[in-house]
């Protein structure tokens, strides 16, 4: 993906396909933005990718025509990735899964609606039909983001994932079919 610089409510970002010179920043930008909130997966630290782990994830996506993987940058500085992966089985080549992430220092800027409008543009020009994403049922910022780009609630995984203090949380099925 060429290099996109863009200026929203007072700061300049860009977006571009990750590189295998990322990896160090994108190790270090996971394990702290796993430990600001309760949104993704991982408790911080947990499933680390060190370096050559995130060279071979790249590597892996810029080989295979269904996966994507991006970063936002201020400046030389990553402050955000997303990535789009797809399946070797066929019954499932028709679609990707999209993921993203975001310091928080950066919420509100556009950052993830521009990661995901890029993720967008490519799975529809590279004929994927669908996109599909999980989001916790108390996101209700990214959901609507989520539906204002054409996503749909597919389903509601009840009690999927288990947060601190012992509380349980329904995990929100999304899924987006090209136009």
């Amino acid at each position: 993906m060429n290099k996109q610089e863009i200026h929203n409510k007072g700061i300049a970002f860009s977006i571009r396909s990750a590189v295998p010179e990322d990896a160090q920043q994108l190790s270090e930008l996971r394990l702290r933005i796993d430990g600001e909130t309760e949104y993704l997966d991982r408790e911080p630290g947990e499933a680390f990718i060190d370096v050559p782990g995130f060279e071979q994830l790249i590597k892996t996506d810029t080989e295979k025509p269904r996966n994507l993987f991006l970063v936002a940058e201020v400046g030389d500085r990553i402050i955000g990735f997303s990535r789009c992966e797809g399946n070797d089985l066929k019954r499932f080549s028709h679609k990707v899964e999209f993921g993203v992430c975001v310091l928080k220092d950066y919420w509100g800027y556009g950052i993830g609606k521009n990661l995901l409008q890029e993720s967008i543009g490519w799975a529809d020009s590279t004929g994927i039909q669908k996109m599909t994403l999980n989001v916790l049922e108390t996101n209700d910022k990214a959901i609507s983001l989520y539906q204002k780009l054409g996503f749909e609630m597919e389903g509601v995984l009840k009690n999927d994932k288990l947060l601190a203090g012992g509380r349980f949380y329904n995990t929100v099925v999304m899924g987006r079919l090209k136009e």
